[in-house]
């Protein structure tokens, strides 16, 4: 396995990490705070942004505006059931969301969701590291590489993975300075 394939699948590690903390409830309105959410749409689970145009007119906001009235109802649900603790407003054709300030329970709340999203990254990081582990000792053992070659193999890996927990430490650290700020 190569070293640049390791680093690509770390960075891409990262990059979805950030992903799922932009899902995560600052103080303002945010139109990727819905990525998450999935409505059960004539039996099937459809992500919401393939149901509706959904726009933030203010900074306080969200709107949604289903293509097909009929589902409102089902979207509303979906809203009300998701972890965002968002109620929806409905008046016939758009559905609004107001983002209220964030309570100091909710911002810890919130910082250990990202937490918890942070290790979710780092444990994907260490599970490409053992991979590419795996892979150097497999060369070794069917005398691909020497001994020495993997040992220095293993230790470019292992330098990779701190790089690449670290970025995940510091976009971590920037999403809780981003809720705690008001």
């Amino acid at each position: 396995m190569k070293l640049s394939d390791v680093e690509a699948r770390m960075q891409k590690s990262v990059e979805a990490t950030q992903q799922n903390f932009n899902t995560v409830r600052t103080g303002r309105a945010n139109a990727t705070l819905l990525d998450r959410i999935s409505v059960e749409y004539y039996g099937a689970p459809t992500s919401l942004k393939s149901l509706a145009s959904i726009a933030t007119p203010d900074a306080s906001t969200i709107a949604i505006q289903p293509f097909d009235r009929s589902s409102m109802g089902l979207i509303e649900r979906a809203i009300m059931e998701s972890d965002l603790g968002l109620t929806p407003s409905n008046d016939g054709g758009t559905i609004r969301l107001n983002i209220p300030p964030l309570t100091a329970d909710r911002r810890k709340e919130l910082a250990k969701t990202v937490s918890k999203l942070a290790e979710e990254g780092k444990v994907s990081i260490r599970n490409v590291r053992r991979d590419a582990i795996d892979a150097v000792r497999k060369e070794e053992k069917n005398k691909e590489i020497s001994e020495d070659e993997a040992k220095k193999q293993q230790e470019q890996i292992d330098k990779l993975t701190e790089k690449y927990i670290k970025k995940v430490d510091e976009v971590q650290a920037d999403k809780e300075k981003e809720i705690s700020s008001i």
